[in-house]
């Protein structure tokens, strides 16, 4: 999977999608992926450790590239958004996973190390549909 294969190291992987690599995208579409039925905005909010801001800015680069789905509604009166993983998202998501796996192979490899057996794609996610 590597960009390029003209040497003995590999030191870019096309699966890293910049998308989901940068560092809030990552812990959204993490605490998504463990809540198939979503989140409501401030509990997402909550355990990203993000401002409003900057969540809903990540969100809408999510929503663009068809990861996340929002859904606007009422709770109790109060407007509510629930955040939710596309079906899209998620196989996207555990591609980037498989991708990550490969990663870890080849450091440990480089390392002289031989790591685990992965069981990111041999299992599924607890909670998954």
């Amino acid at each position: 999977m590597p960009l390029s294969d003209t040497t003995d190291g590999r030191f870019s992987y096309d699966g890293l999608d910049r998308v989901i690599h940068e560092k809030a995208r990552l812990s959204v579409l993490t605490s998504l992926v463990a809540h198939p039925k979503g989140l409501p905005f401030p509990d997402l909010r909550r355990l990203c450790g993000l401002t409003d801001g900057n969540l809903s800015r990540h969100l809408a680069v999510l929503q663009e590239a068809d990861f996340v789905s929002l859904e606007k509604g009422y709770d109790h009166n109060r407007p509510q958004t629930l955040c939710r993983l596309t079906p899209t998202g998620r196989i996207r998501f555990l591609d980037y996973l498989g991708v990550l796996e490969q990663v870890v192979r080849d450091a440990a490899k480089a390392a002289g190390r031989v790591p685990e057996t992965p069981r990111l794609m041999t299992e599924p996610f607890a909670g998954s549909t």
